[in-house]
């Protein structure tokens, strides 16, 4: 049997929030499964990138993960960082309306203004693992989604991994039906 060649692919992800609504906790999570307790701002952006094979089409792919900070000192930097962005997770703290706001307020309209082809965006309500401090409802965060055109809302936990991997894979889905190719996901 001969050997079948494998499609290959590159996306460049960024990661967009205010600071410590748990942007590197949530790629963490998906990379390494792991949450480190020790928070520490990310300073400037940081690079990651994790390998993927989706056998349902044949493909490896390999994502590029922009983490950018989210502190308003890097904000003239930020711009430099959104080109080649092939799709985008926008997260928010549902313990802290400001976070919730700023999505729509500043993340959005970086995006609106920085990244000149279509781009794909997921919205994701993080640290639900902290309900008793929720400040911001599911049918907020769903409400901003349909709003702002995200192609989906996910509420997640990236201290023990609720719905990480589904918003990940929910939006390389995205991107990659985009070049015709489709994969089931959960």
């Amino acid at each position: 049997m001969a050997d079948v060649q494998m499609k290959q692919w590159s996306f460049k992800i960024l990661v967009l929030g205010d600071m410590a609504v748990g942007k590197t906790s949530l790629i963490n999570q998906y990379i390494e499964h792991t949450f480190l307790e020790d928070y520490r701002p990310t300073l400037g952006v940081n690079i990651i990138s994790k390998d993927i094979e989706i056998e349902q089409i044949g493909s490896l792919i390999r994502l590029i993960f922009w983490d950018i900070a989210g502190q308003d000192k890097y904000e003239n930097c930020r711009q430099s960082y959104y080109e080649g962005c092939t799709g985008v997770l926008l997260v928010y703290d549902i313990t802290r309306h400001d976070t919730f706001i700023n999505v729509e307020s500043k993340w959005l309209r970086d995006i609106l203004n920085n990244i000149k082809k279509k781009c794909d965006f997921i919205l994701i309500g993080n640290k639900v693992d902290l309900k008793d401090n929720r400040v911001v409802s599911y049918e907020e965060g769903k409400g901003l989604a349909n709003k702002i055109n995200a192609i989906d809302f996910l509420e997640t936990s990236a201290l023990n991994g609720e719905n990480v991997e589904k918003a990940f894979l929910r939006l390389i889905h995205r991107i990659l039906s985009q070049y015709g190719e489709d994969f089931e996901i959960d």
